[in-house]
C-alpha cells in the first residue's frame, strides 16, 4: 500500500499554541509558495491571512481558559455545498453564490473542537458526479497524478488532502463522491451511516441518500474528526442516533465477502492482482474470506440515475439550472431536467421498488461482518473523462453507487497504484456498524484500530475478565472494546477469592482507607450488552463505582458486603500476583 507523504507538524494537537504554529505553517508552506494558485481549481474560497490569524489566537485563548479543545492545532477544508458562516457557497456553479449566515452544525462541531477552517474547496456541479471535472470553475485533478482526475464530487476537498495543503476536510457522498476521491487522492475517506452527521445547511443532492463525509491522510485522523462530526440536528429531520446495540469492535476473525469473478471482470489486470492482495492480506490476518455475488447490488445501484429516484436530484437543485444560466454544466442540468419529467407515482412506485430490495440484500449480508469491494474500477486520465463525461462517470459507480440506495457505511483506503493511476478499496459495513469498518480497515493500513466516540459505558475489569482470563470471552462476545490499562485510586484493596463452583479464581477489590494503586483494564461496553454482563456476575462480586488514580470516577468490578479471602494488595495486579511464586490458588 502507498502511504501519503504530509507536511510535518512541529505541534501536537490540543495542546497551547498549536492552533497559531499550525496556521503560520499554513501560510508560510502553501500561501507564501503559492501553492494555491499552482493548482487553481482546487480552492473556490479563501479566508484572508487575517481571519485565520485571529482564529487561532480565538482557539488559544479559549485553551488557556481551560476548555478541552483536542482538535486546536488542525486545519480543514469545506466542500462548497457546505455553509460556512462568512463564506460564499456556491455548489460549483458561478451563479450559485451567497455569502452563508450560520454555518452547518458539523461545521461548528469540529471548529467547537478547535479545528480552524481554512476555505471552501471545488466540487461536481451540485454534487452531481464522481469524476471531479465537472464544475463550473473548472475540473480537479488528482494530487498524486496531476493527468488524471481527482474523482467527484468532492474533488476540491480531496486534493486538498492529497497535496498536503489542510489536515482534513469535508465532503458529501450520494453516491461515491467521498469514497472515489480518496482512491484517486491516496488518502483515506469515510462515509458514516446516513443521518449520523448533521446535513443542516448542506446544499442536498438526493436528499434521502447525502451524507457529509471526512476525508484525511490517515484512518486515525479520518476516525478522530468524524467523532466530533457526528450528532444530530434539529434542522436535519434525517438525523439517526446510535441503537443501544450498536457493534463497538469487529470481530477478531471477521467473515468477509468479496465480489466474485464475474463482478471483478470489470477491472483491469493490475487492478485486479491489487484487490487480490487486499483479500489475501485480510485473510493472513485471520478473516474468512467469502465469495458473493454483486449484481443485484449493481442493478440497485443504477436506481440512482435511472429510476424515478432520480427526481430527488431535480427537487434539490432543478430551480438553479432549469434556464441554463452561465456556468451550468450541462450534463448535471440534463440530470435535473431528466429528474423533472417523472410523476409523484412513479417516484413512489421507485421506492417500493427500492424498499423490496433492500429488503431483499439485507438478508444476505446478515451473516457476514464487511464487504470488500474495489473503490473504482480504475483511474481515468482527464482528457478521456472530458471527451466522455457521462460513460466515464457511470463506470465510476460501479461498486459505489448502491451502498447509500441500501443504507451501508463504508471506510474507503488506498491500496496501491498501477501504471494507470491510484487504487483503493472500500470496507462496507451494515448501517451503525461504522466502527466495524474502521477496525477492519485498520487491517489493511497497518493502523491500531482507532476508537470511533459513540455513546457506550466505560467499566473497568480487575481478574478474570481481563485480557487472557477465563471468563475474557463474556467481554468479547459481547461485543466489548479495549480502552487501555487503568489504575485505581490508593484506597483499595485486593483480595483473592478462590475457584469454587464451576467459577476460576477471582479478586474482589474493596475500598479501604489503607489501600493502594491497583491495575486493571478499562473496556466500552453498549448499555444492553451491560445488561447482560450484570446478569452473569457471581456474588460475591459485583459492579459499583470505581474512582481511578485521576480522579475519574467509572462503573467497575468491585465486591458486595465484604467478602473473605487472601489479602494480596502488595501485587497490585491480579495477573502479577497470578503469576508470583506464592500463588496458592487454583485457577
Amino acid at each position: 500500500m502507498t502511504t501519503l507523504t504530509t507536511i510535518p507538524h512541529t505541534h501536537q494537537w490540543g495542546s497551547e499554541g498549536a492552533a497559531t504554529q499550525r496556521v503560520e505553517q499554513f501560510l508560510t508552506t502553501v500561501i507564501d509558495n503559492d501553492l494555491i494558485s499552482q493548482h487553481p481549481t482546487i480552492w473556490l474560497h479563501m479566508k484572508s491571512t487575517e481571519e485565520l490569524l485571529a482564529a487561532a489566537h480565538g482557539v488559544e485563548e479559549r485553551l488557556r481558559a481551560g476548555e478541552n479543545l483536542p482538535l486546536a492545532g488542525t486545519i480543514f477544508g469545506v466542500k462548497d455545498n457546505i455553509d460556512v458562516a462568512g463564506l460564499p457557497t456556491t455548489a460549483g456553479h458561478p451563479d450559485v453564490h451567497r455569502i452563508a449566515h450560520t454555518s452547518a452544525s458539523v461545521v461548528t462541531r469540529l471548529e467547537n473542537a478547535g479545528a480552524i477552517v481554512v476555505g471552501k474547496t471545488n466540487l461536481d456541479q451540485f454534487a452531481t458526479g464522481l469524476t471531479g471535472a465537472r464544475s463550473g470553475f473548472g475540473p480537479v485533478r488528482s494530487a498524486v497524478f496531476p493527468d488524471r482526475i481527482s474523482g467527484g464530487s468532492s474533488s476540491g476537498s480531496a486534493a486538498a488532502v492529497g497535496h498536503a495543503m489542510v489536515d482534513f476536510a469535508l465532503g458529501t457522498d450520494t453516491a461515491g463522491s467521498g469514497r472515489i476521491p480518496a482512491a484517486f487522492n491516496n488518502i483515506v475517506g469515510i462515509k458514516p451511516t446516513l443521518g449520523l452527521v448533521a446535513k443542516d445547511h448542506v446544499i442536498p443532492a438526493c436528499v434521502s441518500f447525502d451524507a457529509v463525509t471526512v476525508l484525511a491522510p490517515t484512518l486515525t485522523t479520518a476516525t478522530q474528526v468524524l467523532s466530533h462530526m457526528i450528532g444530530t440536528n434539529l434542522n436535519d429531520p434525517t438525523g439517526r442516533t446510535w441503537p443501544t446495540t450498536t457493534r463497538l469492535t469487529a470481530p477478531k476473525n471477521p467473515h468477509i465477502a468479496v465480489p466474485d469473478d464475474a463482478t471483478l471482470g470489470a477491472l483491469s489486470p493490475e487492478t485486479r492482482a491489487l484487490f487480490t492482495n487486499a483479500t489475501n492480506h485480510l485473510r493472513n490476518t485471520g478473516a474468512t474470506i467469502t465469495s458473493i455475488d454483486l449484481s443485484e447490488f449493481l442493478t440497485v445501484a443504477k436506481m440512482l440515475y435511472e429510476s424515478a429516484l432520480v427526481a430527488e436530484r431535480a427537487a434539490a437543485f432543478h430551480h438553479h439550472i432549469a434556464h441554463r444560466p452561465q456556468g451550468t454544466v450541462n450534463v448535471v442540468a440534463d440530470i435535473a431536467d431528466r429528474g423533472a419529467q417523472f410523476s409523484a407515482i412513479e417516484y413512489l412506485h421507485a421506492q417500493d421498488d427500492l424498499t423490496a430490495a433492500k429488503a431483499r440484500l439485507t438478508a444476505r449480508l446478515a451473516s457476514i461482518d464487511a464487504l470488500l469491494i474495489p473503490t473504482a474500477p480504475r483511474h481515468p486520465t482527464l482528457e478521456e473523462t472530458l471527451n466522455n463525461p457521462a460513460a466515464v462517470n457511470t463506470e465510476m459507480g460501479t461498486f459505489t453507487n448502491f451502498m447509500n440506495l441500501l443504507d451501508l457505511a463504508g471506510v474507503a483506503v488506498p491500496w496501491g497504484t498501477t501504471h494507470e493511476g491510484a487504487f483503493g478499496v472500500t470496507v462496507v459495513t451494515k448501517p451503525f456498524d461504522d466502527q466495524v469498518g474502521i477496525d477492519i480497515a485498520a487491517q489493511l493500513t497497518g493502523d491500531t484500530p482507532p476508537t470511533l466516540t459513540q455513546p457506550a459505558t466505560r467499566i473497568v475489569v480487575f481478574g478474570a475478565h481481563r485480557t487472557g482470563q477465563p471468563l475474557h470471552h463474556q467481554l468479547t462476545n459481547l461485543g466489548a472494546r479495549y480502552h487501555g490499562t487503568v489504575t485505581t485510586s490508593a484506597g483499595y484493596r485486593m483480595l483473592a477469592l478462590p475457584a469454587h463452583n464451576g467459577l476460576p479464581a477471582r479478586p474482589a477489590i474493596i475500598p479501604a482507607t489503607d489501600g493502594t494503586n491497583i491495575t486493571g483494564e478499562e473496556w466500552l461496553i453498549t448499555p444492553t450488552a451491560l445488561g447482560t454482563l450484570a446478569t452473569q456476575i457471581a456474588a460475591p462480586l459485583a459492579l459499583g463505582h470505581i474512582t481511578l488514580n485521576t480522579g475519574r470516577s467509572v462503573l467497575g468490578f468491585t465486591a458486595a458486603g465484604t467478602p473473605t479471602g487472601l489479602d494480596i494488595t502488595h501485587h497490585k495486579d491480579w495477573v502479577a500476583y497470578l503469576t508470583s511464586n506464592n500463588n496458592t490458588l487454583a485457577v
